[in-house]
């Protein structure tokens, strides 16, 4: 007999004292008390279970509400809104990061390059245009965002068949408008704030978004032909929504210097835009020029010109019963309906190549090729 053996005897004993306790007292009072009753064996049963857990019985413990934060990596100090909890952490779990699209990099290197030389084009300075980082995030969360005021333009993507919004902050605009209206170097351009912008500000700046459109189109192009064009420009990011705040969008924030001026310009891109064009963006593609390699296409020509062929010159073609093929005997002739100086065909694998004459040169028989055969296999070889 073990020690949990005699607990077990002595509770046993203990119950067997209190029922009979309790008998007793419902004799007294003349009937038994069934509430009463119901209470103790409620209590009863409580303290088996208290019992039970101490020890080390096979009941299941509940967890209280701190161990599940905890295990969900929710602190108490945040809320469900919050940016670090696991609660958020599961809620955005449905974001797809940017670098599963790893063309998007190369694309809008390409992009910062081309603005660079455009921009010098456009304002006549010294323009130093820069990557500062590419990010995925909500778009009602950007909307959210968006430091005030600013002008916010709406282009549409006419192949994808969807939007996307640049916006421009007011020190970007403010330098821009100095920049293009002979404002000295040098000096900082002023800022007037408390009014709306001006219908020269928002021309000035409508250029300057065209020409990054031109640019973004150009740095589509080696991937896939996108015409970017401007539908409007916004002030209110309210008036600015092309998508459900929900969504995922990708943002790019670039840093436009002209010497002691300049500003922040950001382009936000929903996937739902670049949803055609995903398979295409999943590629790994290295270098400027989007994966093609010089050095390997030439060694694969050189190897496809040196590949060694079978060529098999078919002097005649006749139709013939499967009874006739089978009954032929040794030493039996077939009639060729060519002429000595008639024209044979010259094939590869079925595919009739060449037309010429036969002859002979030397101890051997020779064909001299007359024409080559057009069709688009080999139009497409050449």
């Amino acid at each position: 007999m073990n020690v949990d053996d005699i607990d077990d005897e002595v509770d046993q004993d203990a119950m067997a004292d209190e029922w009979g306790a309790m008998a007793d007292e419902d004799d007294d009072q003349g009937g038994p008390d069934d509430d009463a009753v119901a209470d103790e064996w409620a209590a009863m049963a409580g303290e088996d279970g208290d019992d039970s857990d101490d020890g080390g019985g096979g009941s299941e413990r509940v967890l209280d509400q701190d161990e599940i934060d905890s295990l969900l990596g929710f602190d108490g100090d945040d809320d469900v809104s919050g940016g670090g909890g696991g609660i958020r952490a599961i809620v955005n779990s449905t974001l797809v990061s940017y670098e599963r699209l790893p063309m998007l990099e190369i694309i809008f290197d390409r992009l910062v390059r081309l603005m660079t030389t455009s921009l010098r084009n456009f304002t006549s300075d010294n323009v130093e245009v820069s990557l500062d980082n590419i990010s995925s995030i909500r778009f009602g969360d950007y909307l959210n965002s968006i430091p005030l005021p600013a002008i916010i333009s709406v282009f549409e993507a006419e192949e994808l068949d969807n939007y996307g919004i640049f916006t421009v902050d007011s020190n970007l605009i403010y330098s821009i408008v100095d920049v293009l209206l002979g404002g000295r170097r040098g000096t900082a351009a002023m800022r007037i704030e408390g009014r709306p912008y001006t219908t020269i500000e928002r021309n000035l700046v409508q250029r300057m978004i065209e020409v990054i459109l031109e640019d973004l189109c150009t740095a589509f192009e080696p991937l896939s032909p996108v015409t970017f064009k401007l539908d409007r420009l916004e002030t209110n990011p309210r008036f600015a929504t092309i998508a459900r705040p929900a969504n995922a969008a990708i943002l790019v924030k670039l840093r436009i210097d002209m010497e002691d001026r300049g500003g922040r310009i950001e382009l936000v891109l929903p996937y739902a835009t670049l949803e055609p064009i995903r398979k295409l963006l999943l590629q790994m593609f290295m270098g400027e020029k989007f994966g093609r390699d010089s050095i390997w296409e030439g060694h694969l020509a050189t190897e496809l010109w040196a590949t060694e062929l079978d060529v098999e010159a078919v002097l005649d073609e006749m139709h013939m019963s499967l009874n006739e093929v089978m009954n032929l005997q040794v030493g039996q002739t077939l009639m060729l309906k060519t002429p000595p100086n008639g024209s044979i065909s010259l094939r590869c694998g079925g595919i009739p190549l060449l037309d010429g004459r036969m002859g002979r040169l030397g101890h051997n028989v020779a064909v001299r090729v007359d024409s080559v055969r057009k069709h688009a296999i080999y139009d497409d070889f050449l």
